[in-house]
């Protein structure tokens, strides 16, 4: 089988097994933009003009959001217990 050869401004999507939960991506994939590589993944979903695809891309090489240990408003963080 020939390897995949990725070009800039193009990529590839493939059908994701969303193994039982329903929120993730339908396709997922890749696609190469400015010499960056980034994340592909798209839901299919239905509007008031029929079927669409709805897509969020990720460069590969972010690094996930960090998560906040911040007081809840009205809180006191300074409390030592």
């Amino acid at each position: 089988m020939p390897q995949f050869e990725k070009r800039e401004g193009s990529g590839a999507l493939f059908k994701n097994d969303k193994e039982g939960v329903e929120n993730r991506p339908d396709y997922r994939g890749d696609i190469l933009i400015d010499g960056q590589e980034y994340w592909l993944s798209s839901w299919i979903k239905e509007g008031k003009n029929g079927k669409f695809m709805s897509l969020q891309a990720q460069r590969k090489d972010a690094k996930p959001a960090a998560k906040t240990t911040q007081a809840p408003p009205g809180m006191d963080s300074d409390i030592p217990f």
